[in-house]
């Protein structure tokens, strides 16, 4: 006699649950990619956040020196 194997029928019922979730986190990390790897180092510099967060990790707030 085989044995009972619960694992077809445990990932056919997380699918189901889960789908949404699967499909949103890729097309959410799929967007973030596409914006993202547009940007240059010429864009870095002109970034009002992005010098904010340089003169933070630079020393400003005690973290000593760090290369960026």
């Amino acid at each position: 006699m085989r044995k009972f194997d619960p694992w077809p029928v445990f990932f056919r019922r997380e699918w189901n649950r889960n789908w949404p979730f699967l499909v949103g986190f890729a097309i959410t990390g799929a967007i973030i990619v596409k914006i993202t790897a547009g940007l240059t180092e010429e864009d870095a510099k002109k970034s009002p956040f992005v010098q904010e967060h340089r003169r933070f990790a630079r020393g400003k707030m005690g973290h000593g020196k760090l290369n960026v």
